[in-house]
């Protein structure tokens, strides 16, 4: 052993705290192959912030089958900074502002990667990339690494006898990169966003001829995509100009979050490279643009992945069956503290608006677009599941997906009955959806299901950081306020 041997991370520290299963231990034995058959310089050691935003480190490929033992270190001053990365809390006090002792001053702790997630990136010349959890240096993990959280939800439904299948439907925007604004004077805190133009005309649903236009640039994602081994299904020309949907093939478990992680990125960096600039925030500020949204398709299966939970096979009255029905009342019963995993920023409820194909209520309806939960199939279809079409594209794949979950099986723990579908759902009596991200984060500090499921440590950090993005949007003057008092008072 040398003084190099601990140079990264800490000597062996995944086999020490036993942090892999067999399957990442054998798929990190064919890691060094892969390097040498692609001729890798350099690995991206990556992770989903709290936000779902990557951060990474590159580790050079000769010291990667370290990083392979040792883990690598990593800043966790990240862990304390909002979307814009400011400060949440006072990360220098004893208890870093977040009773977190461990945490006080930013201290390093270890990115430990997960073998089964390795790539080579097919747009970056010799470069890997891997997807990395985050653990504190003693060995316990991290109680902010939100794919962590998703794992614990999976457990949770695994030990009761049941699996998640999901199916990712995501729309975006994809521009043309006109300006990227680099003078001095343009580097805020944030950034002036960039310039952009459209790529096509939009408002022609489904157009070929529109499609044909953006073909260029999404030929060259399907191109990256698919060799990045993400299982894409279609790519559609939607309703804004330049405005796109990729859906892509329902998988279990942790694979479907991965995947979205790993989408979003690639999609940023592949039209970046190519002259373009793509966003997936809700309601970009753009003369025509219309709201973007992440709906969410999911199922119950046994462990196996054999038997949809969610097919009726009882009688002919219901669409799903009792658990599915049962699931679905608890997503509806946890609408409103959920509302932050699932709309995570205050753009993401200026989408919930009558007639628009996104809901404003709490409701589940059969083949019903305007409803929060939609329900796809019907008794006997052995694909039947639902759809919650009040995501956002920029949601925290692990966070959207665990609150899913733990309120789903809250709901079958309970036996709640979600009621009769509603046929008409921007007219119904239920509640309303959250009416900004204000309202949701008052709904979660009150929560006692997502306290309990989440912990309590955990529900206390997203709240920070998502008050401290209120409180910034807060003290910010608005055009609309400018246009509305300056000259009349």
């Amino acid at each position: 052993m040398t003084i190099q041997d601990g140079s990264l991370g800490q000597i062996d520290f995944i086999k020490r705290h036993g942090l892999w299963s067999e399957e990442q231990a054998a798929a990190a034995e064919r890691i060094a192959s892969e390097i040498e058959q692609h001729d890798l310089r350099t690995i991206r050691v990556a992770w989903g912030d709290q936000h779902g935003v990557v951060r990474g480190k590159s580790v050079m490929a000769h010291d990667f089958l370290l990083a392979l033992k040792n883990g690598v270190d990593f800043q966790t001053a990240t862990l304390f900074m909002d979307t814009s990365n400011h400060f949440i809390a006072p990360l220098f006090s004893s208890d870093a502002g977040l009773g977190m002792t461990a945490l006080a001053g930013g201290p390093d702790s270890i990115l430990v990667p997960d073998p089964t997630t390795f790539r080579a990136l097919p747009w970056a010349p010799r470069t890997g990339w891997i997807l990395s959890e985050m653990y504190l240096a003693s060995g316990e993990p991290m109680p902010f690494d939100t794919r962590g959280v998703l794992k614990r939800q999976l457990q949770v439904l695994h030990d009761k006898g049941y699996d998640y299948i999901c199916g990712l439907e995501v729309e975006f925007y994809i521009t043309k990169l006109e300006d990227r604004r680099l003078l001095p004077e343009e580097s805020g805190w944030p950034p002036d966003p960039p310039r952009v133009s459209v790529i096509a005309h939009g408002f022609q649903y489904l157009s070929e001829a529109r499609q044909d236009e953006i073909d260029p640039i999404l030929q060259i994602l399907h191109d990256n995509l698919e060799a990045l081994g993400l299982p894409l299904r279609t790519m559609e020309d939607e309703w804004g100009p330049g405005q796109c949907e990729f859906t892509f093939d329902p998988v279990r478990g942790l694979a479907a979050a991965d995947n979205m992680l790993l989408f979003r990125t690639a999609t940023k960096q592949i039209c970046r490279r190519a002259g373009y600039h793509a966003t997936f925030m809700t309601r970009p500020a753009l003369p025509n643009f219309f709201s973007s949204g992440w709906h969410l398709h999911q199922s119950l299966c046994d462990p196996n992945g054999e038997v949809n939970l969610f097919t009726n096979t009882e009688d002919t009255d219901h669409a799903l069956s009792e658990l599915g029905r049962q699931y679905v009342a608890g997503v509806l019963e946890h609408a409103a503290p959920s509302s932050v995993f699932v709309t995570p920023t205050i753009n993401g409820y200026k989408r919930f608006v009558p007639n628009s194909f996104a809901p404003d209520r709490i409701t589940w309806a059969l083949e019903n677009r305007a409803a929060m939960i939609r329900v796809l199939g019907g008794p006997g279809d052995m694909a039947a599941h639902i759809e919650n079409r009040a995501g956002e594209p920029c949601a925290n794949p692990y966070l959207y997906m665990a609150s899913q979950i733990a309120s789903g099986l809250d709901g079958i723990e309970r036996r709640l009955d979600p009621g009769p579908p509603d046929p008409s759902p921007y007219e119904s009596d239920k509640p309303k959806l959250p009416a900004s991200l204000m309202d949701a984060v008052a709904a979660l500090a009150d929560s006692e299901l997502y306290r309990q499921r989440f912990g309590e440590t955990f529900i206390d950090y997203i709240l920070a950081v998502k008050q401290s993005e209120i409180g910034r949007f807060l003290t910010y003057v608005t055009d609309w306020e400018q246009r509305e008092y300056f000259e009349v008072y």
